[in-house]
């Protein structure tokens, strides 16, 4: 008894004793780095604790603060162009060292200041151009493809929280509660003295790069994040938007992806056409010799970067570290500040690897200040190996990063093994504040504001009701219209889903309503990528011939205001059982069954000639089968309640569709093939912006009546839609045969910015063209064949329906984007076929649209 007594007593104390000796060896250091000589703070110094991987850098004032927890008494600091400074640190203390470096930099002897005008930048006899131009000649043989095989391990970082935030904001009622969130920080740096942390995420990976034939094989083997309720935000979405604001910095690219824009490197190929060169320091010591080449943009309201590059003086110009910033006039909506930092080491060959980089950007609605957001990305190479060759089946596989099983389950050991800098203490609490923070009621309970108010559901756990911008709308052959529905969620099965809605219209006082059930074939939730799952459906509701829009649905409320006429629509009743199957890749494909029953409302009828007297019909039944294709490769986007919101990228984007009528089966009344391939693709051109082109094209087999022909997208609202025709009619034209080709091309206030009275506004220059060219066959025009549906008449006996047999239906337009940073207002034109009943040559349509 005496001896378990002492035993107890030699375990507590043994604890106690190990809770101390923890404490102990906290040691956290911060303070400035500064020149010796001018007392000016130093930038992006790197800092590191001898004998570990462990370190950072000061940041854009010359600050700095790290925090570990093993006995190290040393930290080293060091800067290109200065001698390299020890300091000794005390462990388990909280300590400020501020540290002054001494340049190497030969001094000049004399200094000979003389009086007139200041002389003119020229890029002809400049050596600061024809260094940059020797840097752009070796550009090929400093990337990393310049090698037959690479590999490394890289870590990655991602920081997003609200910032700048006064003790006025910290100190409202609504945070009462979250008090243990906020973070504070040294006021100077970018983000203001306190931020409230949103999200983190890091991730480490290994990657394989293989020149002939080229491929990087990425393989996450650990991704550990914020992670939000389902419900109110799509969490792969949230780490994609991210990812496509966020990509990596390729300095030797031409151009370089920040903030969803391209902004031309500095040794772009045409970089010495649109930037300012100037050598403005020599780097003796050196080895090899450097050259600090600042630069900055000819115009500092263009899409362009300023800050330094240290080039190395071997024979390879190559970049050894990199400072990017931009102007605080650049042409870029609610960025305030945006610093890049990037480090070079060596390889065993002498050439240059990126070894780190360090992107942040601050955000705000206003420039000069107030509550914003700063995101912050690090991204850490290590263990670069060249031209070591694997096995093929390494390389094996599409592009997608591939996840290993465990990669989110990794322990808090092993990231404090792996990260090849210890987070702050602070930074290491954000995910466990987190979580806490979403079991907290009040916190449920403003997310379901948010969710209603963004996304237009209100949830109730298992059932969650909407979309709210539905539940009233109207137009001519309804009249005032309500509807109400909603759908089931994961929390009543990950495999079953079931939506519904019911809608009332007071002027033709009819019910319609839809019906479905959904069976998810790979247990995840059919809103999820990759989609998998078996849906039958029944709607009966009305719809405008020819209308498809993207990201939003027909009976939204803001849709409801049209010009012109518009009381022709149709009642459908359609009967669908579809299955649908996507692959990480992201090809997909579907198959349909449908049966489909069309009866013409308000003034649209379907009428044949007969001894030149129309006889109506009351409706058209088919059936159909139908088979569709879509490849989109490294296609992103943030998956909504209701759509998902593509984040377009440079990569095309294929369709193909077929679609057979079949005579017979379940009252289909035709036979007929309908084929239809599409093709997207956003073109980059640097500092002229950039160019979304469609190509489009379809064609019809077999006799059918013209509600079963392509009836071209119109657009009969005051806004403008990017695939639709705005000054074309619903129902105006109808083609068995078509192709397309739609021009959107936004330039980015390239011509704006160089206009005085305009740079200051920030506005963009936008531009489209679009042009239709089709027809019909005999058998499918009413004009030619009795026997064929015949087109509607308005009532002076016209045609309003037409077909494109003449010429090509053209428009174009001509606008201004970036009004108060969300608007965008087009003047368009249309060229041909003026002489069509009820249509406009001229019209002004608005979008609103969000970018940076």
């Amino acid at each position: 008894m005496k001896h378990q007594y002492f035993k107890y007593i030699g375990t507590v104390i043994l604890l106690i004793a190990f809770a101390f000796t923890s404490k102990a060896q906290q040691t956290v250091v911060n303070g400035t780095v500064t020149d010796a000589t001018t007392k000016e703070t130093l930038p992006y110094v790197s800092f590191l604790i001898t004998g570990t991987e462990k370190g950072g850098r000061t940041d854009a004032d010359g600050q700095y603060s790290i925090t570990i927890s093993d006995d190290h008494t040393q930290i080293k600091f060091s800067y290109v162009g200065y001698k390299s400074v020890v300091k000794t640190i005390v462990p388990g203390k909280t300590q400020t060292i501020d540290v002054q470096l001494q340049s190497e930099t030969t001094q000049m002897d004399e200094v000979v200041i003389t009086a007139g005008k200041k002389p003119k930048y020229k890029n002809k006899d400049n050596p600061a151009v024809a260094l940059i131009r020797n840097v752009i000649a070796n550009k090929p043989k400093n990337r990393m493809d310049h090698y037959d095989f690479v590999e490394y391990k890289k870590y990655e970082r991602m920081m997003f929280s609200m910032s700048n935030l006064s003790d006025k904001f910290k100190n409202k009622r609504i945070f009462r509660n979250y008090k243990f969130l906020f973070q504070e920080q040294d006021s100077t740096k970018i983000g203001g003295k306190t931020m409230l942390p949103v999200f983190q995420q890091e991730k480490l990976s290994n990657n394989y790069f293989r020149k002939s034939p080229e491929k990087l094989k990425t393989i996450i083997v650990a991704d550990k994040r914020v992670n939000f309720d389902e419900r109110f935000i799509d969490n792969q979405g949230l780490t994609t938007y991210f990812d496509r604001m966020y990509q990596d910095i390729d300095i030797y690219d031409n151009n370089i992806s920040v903030v969803s824009n391209q902004l031309l490197s500095p040794i772009a190929d045409g970089a010495p056409t649109f930037y300012k060169f100037f050598i403005t320091d020599t780097i003796q010591n050196h080895n090899p010799k450097l050259v600090e080449l600042s630069f900055m943009p000819r115009n500092n309201t263009d899409l362009l970067f300023e800050g330094k590059l240290y080039i190395t003086l071997d024979g390879n110009y190559a970049v050894q570290n990199a400072y990017l910033t931009v102007n605080k006039d650049i042409n870029l909506n609610f960025i305030r500040a945006l610093e890049a930092k990037l480090d070079f080491e060596q390889n065993p060959d002498k050439r240059y690897h990126l070894s780190k980089s360090n992107l942040i950007v601050d955000f705000g609605l206003s420039k000069k200040g107030g509550t914003g957001f700063t995101g912050e990305r690090t991204v850490n190479f290590k263990d670069y190996q060249i031209n070591k060759p694997h096995p093929d089946t390494t390389y094996y596989g599409s592009a997608v990063p591939v996840v290993v099983a465990d990669a989110t389950k990794r322990s808090e050991e092993f990231w404090a093994d792996n990260r090849p800098e210890a987070l702050s203490a602070t930074n290491l609490k954000v995910y466990s504040n987190l979580d806490t923070l979403q079991t907290i009621p009040s916190f449920k309970r403003t997310m379901d504001v948010v969710t209603l108010f963004f996304a237009g559901y209100k949830d109730f756990g298992p059932f969650e009701m909407g979309p709210v911008n539905t539940f009233y709308s109207f137009n001519s052959v309804e009249g005032f219209r309500l509807r109400l529905g909603g759908r089931t969620t994961p929390a009543l099965s990950k495999r079953y889903y079931f939506e519904t809605y019911a809608a009332y219209g007071f002027n033709d006082t009819k019910w319609k309503y839809f019906l479905s059930g959904t069976y998810s074939l790979n247990n995840k939730s059919i809103y999820a990528f990759p989609q998998n799952y078996l849906r039958a459906s029944f709607q009966r509701d009305t719809k405008i011939p020819g209308q498809e829009l993207q990201f939003v649905q027909e009976d939204n409320f803001l849709l409801s205001f049209k010009r012109g006429e518009n009381d022709m629509m149709l009642y459908n009743d359609f009967y669908r059982i579809d299955y649908v199957h996507e692959f990480e890749n992201h090809f997909s494909y579907s198959l349909g069954l449908r049966k489909w029953n069309q009866t013409p409302a308000g003034s649209l009828y379907f009428a044949s000639s007969r001894d030149n007297n129309l006889i109506k019909t009351n409706s058209i039944s088919t059936s159909e089968i139908s088979l569709q294709l879509r490849y989109a490769p490294h296609e992103k986007f943030y998956q909504g309640k209701v759509y998902r919101t593509p984040l377009v990228d440079k990569y095309p984007i294929f369709n193909f569709r077929y679609t057979a009528g079949i005579k017979g089966v379940l009252g289909g009344e035709y036979n007929y093939h309908n084929f239809m391939g599409s093709v997207d693709k956003r073109f980059y051109l640097s500092q002229f912006g950039y160019t979304d082109v469609t190509l489009e094209g379809a064609y019809i087999l077999g006799k059918v009546p013209f509600p079963l022909l392509s009836i071209h997208r119109a657009n009969q609202t005051y806004a403008y839609q990017l695939q639709s025709y705005n000054l074309m009619n619903f129902l105006e034209f109808v083609s068995d045969h078509y192709a397309s080709i739609n021009i959107d091309q936004n330039f980015n206030g390239f011509f704006f910015n160089k206009i005085p009275l305009l740079k200051k506004l920030k506005l963009r220059e936008v531009m489209s063209f679009k042009a239709l060219y089709g027809g019909l066959r005999n058998e499918n025009n009413p004009a030619v064949n009795n026997s064929a549906m015949q087109f509607v008449l308005n009532q002076d006996g016209v045609p309003i329906t037409n077909s494109l047999s003449r010429d090509p239906y053209i428009e174009g337009s001509v606008g201004v984007g970036n009004i108060f940073k969300l608007l965008r207002v087009d003047l368009v034109k249309r060229f041909t076929y003026l002489d069509n009943p009820m249509v406009s040559e001229w019209g002004i349509r608005a979008r609103v649209k969000f970018d940076f």
